[in-house]
């Protein structure tokens, strides 16, 4: 008797022409597990043991644990109206913006766009100035020269090494280059992990400050974001539901200990006796620049800089490809071509600007793109894509797949999660100023 074949759950298939038949050639999960990893680890993991310090150790673990929930659940919600999307109209690509012109018209795009274009912006100046940050901070202690004085210097110098890698590299030579960029990336990770273990204080996990932790909120959405990527996923995985829910979750999870552990090791390396020799510090209590020092010993020092660096090259790299990318479909849509050199000058020189007159706004960026980009492009769009189309005739008589529970109470759960966030930051701004 024949084995019984399983069921077939893709809504389409990928084929591909090898010259004398049709081939198969279905997305991994794999692959897109590991697509999803690589969007979400990015410099953002750099900006939260200064801002989870004061908090301690299990308030800010309690608070990732929320925000990764939340961000699953929102990037779900978008891999659900994706693939509404493709059941009804028989489309097998949509990017992120263009979905949400589908279903919220032009002034849900125009919105989405403008947080699109602040988000990237904000994000290449904080990557520029920290990433400069860490090339003057390591070239003053290989040569031992006294610190250099004008921040400034090193926004430069990142800009010209890798935005000039950026405008003449080949893209073949740049996707190769960010692949050794990683694995320096991840061995640099685990290598600091071993050698931070040894030097743990577990008196740390009795720092609890709980009213403290909500600082690091915005911060925390934006190392968890991976959204803009979900319906590329889609695409690649055929429709595939299982497939789908599958490599959003994993490919979230295992940088959400990635976060965990990262937070609780710099954390756990800042003694007592390390943060009372840096009380009154000018620059703050950032507990990076600080172990960047060799406070906690020079190798401990060594590995920092080489993971600061190589987690900032590779998410810069992503971002200005996606910027790019995204004023290259302006071009398209108001049929007017943009040549290279004016292109990565609009992506370029507006935050290397920002950046050289203030150095400093490497948080500032970081808690502005995730209260207010990151709100609006993973939480309040998806919700409200969700929310529409479910009500549209087309969908009626259980035609609408679903992907997270909870109905509309999920929906206003996620919009009023988002709109806490723009809140806090409007209130924070407004009191700083």
């Amino acid at each position: 008797m024949n084995q019984q074949e399983p069921p077939v759950t893709r809504l389409f298939s990928h084929l591909e022409f090898d010259g004398h038949k049709f081939q198969h050639q279905p997305g991994s999960v794999v692959g897109n597990t590991a697509l999803i990893m690589g969007t979400t680890i990015g410099a953002g993991i750099l900006g939260l043991p200064a801002l989870t310090l004061t908090s301690g150790i299990l308030p800010s673990t309690t608070l990732l644990i929320a925000v990764w929930l939340y961000s699953l659940i929102s990037g779900l919600l978008i891999a659900e109206v994706t693939l509404n999307i493709m059941r009804i109209e028989g489309i097998s690509h949509l990017g992120l913006l263009a979905l949400i012109e589908k279903i919220l018209g032009k002034v849900g795009v125009g919105i989405a766009g403008i947080a699109y274009m602040f988000n990237h912006y904000a994000l290449l100046v904080a990557y520029m100035t920290e990433g400069g940050e860490v090339l003057t901070t390591t070239f003053n202690q290989v040569w031992k020269l006294q610190n250099i004085s004008h921040q400034w210097v090193g926004t430069i110098s990142f800009f010209l090494i890798f935005g000039s890698l950026m405008y003449w590299g080949k893209d073949r030579l740049v996707e190769k280059l960010n692949g050794i960029f990683i694995i320096v990336l991840l061995i640099a990770f685990f290598c600091l992990l071993l050698l931070g273990g040894r030097q743990f204080q577990s008196s740390q996990f009795l720092v609890q400050n709980w009213q403290a932790v909500g600082s690091s909120i915005a911060v925390m959405y934006v190392a968890m974001f991976f959204h803009s990527i979900v319906p590329f996923v889609v695409t690649q995985l055929e429709g595939d539901v299982p497939k789908i829910r599958q490599s959003i979750i994993i490919g979230s999870v295992i940088p959400l200990f990635m976060f965990l552990a990262w937070n609780a090791v710099i954390l756990g390396c800042m003694t007592p006796d390390i943060l009372q020799q840096n009380i009154g510090n000018e620059r703050g209590l950032n507990p990076l620049h600080i172990l960047r020092t060799g406070q906690a010993g020079e190798w401990f020092a060594v590995l920092l800089s080489i993971f600061s660096e190589f987690a900032i090259i590779t998410s810069f790299i992503g971002i200005t490809y996606g910027l790019a990318d995204f004023f290259r479909d302006i071009s398209v849509i108001t049929k007017s071509e943009i040549s290279r050199l004016p292109l990565y000058s609009l992506v370029l020189l507006p935050p290397l600007s920002l950046g050289t007159f203030n150095p400093t706004i490497f948080f500032h960026a970081l808690e502005y793109t995730g209260a207010f980009s990151v709100s609006i492009l993973g939480g309040i769009m998806p919700a409200l894509m969700s929310w529409k189309q479910s009500q549209t005739p087309e969908f009626s008589n259980g035609n609408y797949q679903t992907l997270v529970p909870g109905g509309k109470i999920t929906l206003i759960f996620i919009i009023v999660g988002a709109l806490f966030l723009i809140c806090r930051q409007i209130l924070a701004i407004y009191e700083f100023s």
